[in-house]
């Protein structure tokens, strides 16, 4: 895969541009069903969800900063929660009426990436939202490492 193909590792890209057949080949394939096909993983079953690390969360298709490690809290709702974005932006959001019920989807601001869903369920928090994230649509990168250096990494792994 030519660096330049890849959204994540080229922040000049037009990441909405990006074709299907390139998503599949940098993405893993949990990352693709989720990320470009809306799909969910099982509660309890994704990355991060007990992180505690400093540090931000990024879309982990585009590389986009999506969250702050410090906006992250425990919801019990079996995959990450945070309270907000990290910039305005960051996140846009859609009415998702699918399953039989009414929904605020939330997408990735760059590519459009699927992330999960925001549900106006935590009073504990400063805004009273609570973002649910697939962690397989994100990517942890610690305070001081590179974005675009921690998703080369990743990449060159390819697992889920």
């Amino acid at each position: 895969m030519s660096k330049s193909n890849d959204p994540g590792l080229n922040p000049t890209t037009d990441a909405t541009a990006v074709a299907d057949s390139i998503w599949k080949s940098i993405l893993s394939e949990t990352e693709y069903k989720i990320l470009r096909h809306s799909a969910t993983e099982a509660p309890g079953t994704g990355r991060y969800l007990n992180n505690e690390e400093e540090g931000f969360y990024h879309c982990a298709g585009c590389a986009q900063k999506l969250y702050a490690a410090e906006h992250k809290f425990h919801s019990g709702c079996g995959w990450p929660s945070f309270y907000d974005e990290v910039e305005a932006g960051a996140v846009k959001t859609y009415v998702d009426t699918s399953h039989g019920r009414t929904r605020t989807e939330m997408r990735c601001g760059r590519c459009d990436g699927h992330l999960g869903h925001i549900f106006q369920d935590a009073p504990q928090t400063p805004t009273g939202t609570r973002h649910c994230v697939n962690g397989y649509a994100v990517l942890f990168v610690p305070t001081g490492k590179d974005p675009q250096e921690a998703l080369a990494e990743h990449r060159s792994k390819q697992q889920d």
